[in-house]
């Protein structure tokens, strides 16, 4: 984790930034200081340098070798202007042919012994003498005619040293003159630094108070103009979450009316009958009347709200539902035995047929909720088929794409084309006598269409019977993802 120099007491995305931009600013400069530091002695040392190899020359048109022994022809004056000098201290030796001394200090160091002579070459090289540190320019010269030379003779060794000072002051003042403006800087770039970040976050500040300025109760999509593009997906991903939330207040909104409008009919009918129960001189037969209606009307308004929790769950697309591996024609068969009663009250033929032979019919899936779509199909053919009438219903594969499709018919007067479509829409009742004598809420295949979106479903209306009159009606339910778990068995 970065040492967060701006803490705020709280994670800050704009410190941790801050942070990894100026610490690696800040370990740098010590190391260009180190780097400079070496570049700086190595340029304060070259005139130096330049300066010996001019003395080793100087000092080489001074020799001369006379008989086999080396001369030094250096006057007094010349010997002071060599070691004159304010800050360092200027060492020379000059070794003859024989490797005799000729001249300057005895005891200065000799070039190292791996390095072999070359002949006319000034070479320049680190040393220390006498505890301090110098450098020397070197050079092996041959100043004897050939002819004069001997077997013994060796060339003739040139040495000039200098100690260091003069070089550490001249590296001191290149220091001083990059690093000084360097350091001056040093906070400006601090601050050119802290002034591109808020610079490079003031379109999120502006997202933040774009979004602070909404009314609670603005949901709509948030506006990608002036968004940096890094930024683009987390807007997109927030737009995704309000357009969800959107439809769940959608939903409530919907279930909050859709009660409302439902419950206010049984309601009154409640408040009527009570009223008449309680009118004076009311007879036995009126009041049990009364109070065969009020059970009436309390069991059409439960029944009422059922169906609107069904509805919102089936519509709670905010989130995903859970889903296990359910066996289709245990379902269908449950809810067959579940309504039943309500078939044998109407002296109807209800059934589960099972000749079709359905290998595997497992998917996935809710089984609360389907087990409520498939009782509201049946309960839906229950409502709208005459008495005596025949319903049946059944679990089948599509032979040709291996989708598992639930079926509910009925013997009932059908659905004419026109009216296929909206009898999906919740509350909608076709206007004929029959819908008008039913005591439904309109809800059921409402339900029936939203859990089937919840399971990758369709819904299809057809005739059951269509050559004959009345011809009947056939829900099926086609599970398009069950094919999949076909080819996994």
């Amino acid at each position: 984790m970065a040492f967060n120099i701006f803490q705020r007491g709280k994670y800050s995305l704009f410190g941790e930034i801050l942070d990894w931009m100026l610490i690696p600013l800040l370990l740098v400069w010590p190391m260009s200081l180190v780097l400079t530091w070496l570049v700086a002695q190595n340029l304060a040392g070259k005139p130096f340098d330049r300066a010996l190899e001019y003395n080793v020359q100087a000092l080489e048109h001074l020799l001369r070798v006379e008989q086999n022994k080396t001369q030094l022809n250096l006057p007094a004056p010349a010997r002071e202007i060599l070691r004159a000098d304010d800050v360092d201290i200027i060492y020379y030796q000059v070794l003859g042919v024989w490797g005799e001394y000729v001249a300057g200090e005895r005891e200065l160091p000799q070039p190292f012994p791996e390095d072999k002579p070359v002949i006319g070459k000034v070479i320049i090289r680190a040393d220390e003498y006498q505890g301090r540190d110098i450098r020397v320019a070197y050079l092996w010269a041959n100043l004897q005619h050939p002819k004069d030379r001997k077997s013994g003779d060796k060339p003739v060794l040139i040495q000039v040293a200098e100690t260091l000072e003069k070089r550490s002051t001249l590296a001191g003042e290149i220091i001083k003159g990059v690093m000084l403006p360097q350091l001056l800087m040093l906070p400006l770039m601090v601050f050119l630094t802290w002034l591109a970040l808020v610079r490079g976050t003031k379109p999120i500040n502006l997202l933040e108070q774009r979004i602070r300025q909404r009314k609670s109760d603005d949901v709509s999509s948030l506006d990608l103009t002036d968004v940096p593009h890094e930024v683009v997906p987390l807007i997109a991903s927030i737009n995704d979450l309000l357009a969800r939330l959107q439809d769940s207040i959608n939903t409530q909104k919907r279930f909050l009316t859709n009660a409302a409008h439902q419950l206010k009919t049984p309601l009154a009918g409640l408040r009527m009958q009570a009223d008449l129960a309680q009118r004076d001189g009311v007879s036995a037969e009126d009041l049990k009347h009364s109070l065969l209606q009020v059970g009436r009307s309390s069991i059409r308004a439960t029944r009422t709200v059922n169906q609107l929790l069904a509805l919102a769950r089936a519509e709670a697309t905010g989130r995903e539902i859970a889903k296990t591996q359910v066996n289709l024609e245990r379902i269908v068969m449950d809810a067959v035995r579940l309504v039943l009663p309500q078939a044998q009250d109407k002296q109807m033929d209800l059934g589960f047929d099972d000749s079709p032979r359905v290998r595997d019919s497992t998917l996935l899936g809710n089984a609360i909720l389907l087990q409520e779509l498939v009782r509201n199909l049946l309960e839906n053919a229950i409502n709208y088929t005459p008495e005596r009438g025949v319903i049946t219903a059944r679990v089948l594969r599509d032979t040709g794409n291996g989708e598992l499709v639930i079926q509910v018919e009925d013997t009932g007067p059908g659905i004419p084309d026109a009216e296929r479509e909206r009898v999906m829409q919740p509350f909608y009742r076709m206007n004929d006598s029959l819908s008008n004598s039913v005591d439904g809420s309109g809800l059921g295949l409402a339900i029936v269409q939203a859990i089937a979106r919840q399971h990758q479903a369709i819904v299809l209306v057809e005739d059951a019977q269509p050559l004959q009159q009345p011809t009947g009606t056939r829900m099926s339910i086609r599970f398009q993802n069950s094919n999949a778990m076909l080819s996994t068995t």
